[in-house]
């Protein structure tokens, strides 16, 4: 399992296309078998959905997105955890425990 926190400093960020990095973690039986932080690409209108996709992610772990980005990741099958709100490595702790919940998207999307 390949996934992509967006991540701000050391913190779960609030919104994941306007973060300043994505932590990318392979997860393979219960340990971290690769981690590292990669710049964000620039936040374009259905562009990271195909991006993270192409990095091999399934899963993206954030404060919050809007509906639609929502919609674009379920169409490439990648699983979007929103609501979260730590540091990333507790992050990392609760995907390894099977523990990390979401809730409600964290970020102040408004639609147009």
């Amino acid at each position: 399992m390949r996934v992509a926190i967006s991540t701000d400093g050391d913190q779960v960020a609030p919104h994941f296309g306007r973060c300043e990095a994505y932590t990318l973690v392979d997860l393979k039986e219960g340990e971290i078998a690769k981690q590292e932080r990669i710049p964000n690409p620039g936040h374009e209108p259905g562009f990271l959905p195909g991006y993270l996709a192409e990095c091999g992610v399934n899963c993206i772990v954030a404060g919050g997105m809007g509906p639609r980005a929502k919609m674009l990741f379920d169409e490439k099958q990648i699983e979007a955890i929103v609501g979260v709100s730590c540091s990333v490595r507790e992050a990392i702790e609760g995907l390894l425990q099977g523990a990390l919940t979401g809730g409600a998207s964290l970020c102040d999307y408004q639609p147009k």
